[in-house]
């Protein structure tokens, strides 16, 4: 559990660059979300193929092109909604309300997976539903402009919920580059679709547009996005959405140095919260793994490895 704990926070200083590269990028959002997948593709690749020559013949066609449609399609669609939105609000808000699952991932985890939340998880979500309201309060009395890019947000949010429980749900049968790439690919061909009906996605771009571009695929997605699923196979689902709330943190850090925007008093205040609900939910999932019996722990774990 601690490996994957300090995996996760990996991901989530990596998927927290999301909003700064895409605030620096002035490509067009669809086309941007397109070239992010492409890209994110491109450079598991690799994984991809070394995968498919060991574990290709026990799994159908069907097993292993079929379940990534679905969630490309909402990952698609995740980062159409993330990158608008991300430009029409502060990156500090924009990185909370996007990883606001903790709201919803209990339902959807229920009707994906049938699993429930435990107490401490249930705790911990209630201070997360008190840092939403005091951040909604702050920023609509500050500037009432970005209503608009957090409302986007929390669509978007809804989103990147569903396709972590479908992520969730499909690991546990899937390879995670069997899964991953065509997820990212499928992602690329619906965001490529949106895109020739509504920008020109085949400009040439300079120098200074395609790195961007290349960093967006790199950091928060093939390292980010990936980690996530990774953590959503090893842990709870209601754990993993809620310490990834941290981008919070680290994108209002980021933005800091970047954009000298510099954090309210509501920023330190929502910090506060999310470390309290992060200590809440951690402590009470290392007590259960404490206090369960060995054999179901070790069996759990064999479980969880299967199409690694």
């Amino acid at each position: 559990m601690l490996w994957s704990l300090l995996v996760l926070v990996f991901g989530i200083i990596a998927c927290s660059t999301s909003a700064i590269f895409i605030r620096l990028s002035q490509i067009p959002p669809i086309t941007l979300a397109a070239y992010r997948l492409l890209g994110a593709a491109a450079l598991l690749l690799p994984s991809f193929v070394k995968a498919w020559h060991t574990q290709r013949p026990a799994m159908t066609r069907r097993e292993l092109f079929l379940p990534p449609v679905w969630s490309g399609a909402m990952l698609a669609l995740h980062f159409i909604t993330w990158i608008t939105a991300a430009r029409l609000t502060p990156v500090a808000n924009a990185s909370f309300i996007i990883n606001l699952s903790p709201l919803v991932m209990p339902m959807l985890l229920y009707l994906f997976l049938h699993e429930k939340i435990n107490r401490s998880e249930a705790l911990s979500t209630a201070v997360v539903l008190i840092g939403l309201v005091v951040l909604g309060y702050s920023d609509y009395k500050i500037n009432p402009t970005y209503f608009k890019g957090d409302l986007l947000c929390f669509v978007s949010m809804l989103f990147l919920s569903i396709y972590l429980v479908l992520g969730r749900k499909n690991l546990a049968k899937i390879n995670l580059w069997l899964y991953m790439v065509p997820v990212y690919f499928y992602g690329f061909c619906f965001c490529f679709l949106f895109a020739l009906g509504f920008e020109n996605p085949i400009v040439n771009y300079g120098a200074r547009e395609i790195g961007l571009a290349l960093a967006i695929a790199l950091i928060p997605t093939v390292i980010g996005h990936t980690v996530l699923n990774y953590a959503m196979r090893r842990l709870r689902g209601q754990l993993v959405s809620i310490l990834s709330m941290f981008q919070f943190v680290f994108a209002g850090i980021f933005s800091y140095y970047i954009f000298q925007e510099v954090p309210s008093t509501t920023f330190y205040v929502v910090s506060f919260m999310l470390t309290l609900s992060a200590v809440l939910v951690t402590v009470g999932a290392a007590r259960r793994e404490r206090s369960s019996p060995i054999g179901s722990s070790h069996q759990e774990t064999n479980t969880l490895k299967t199409g690694v």
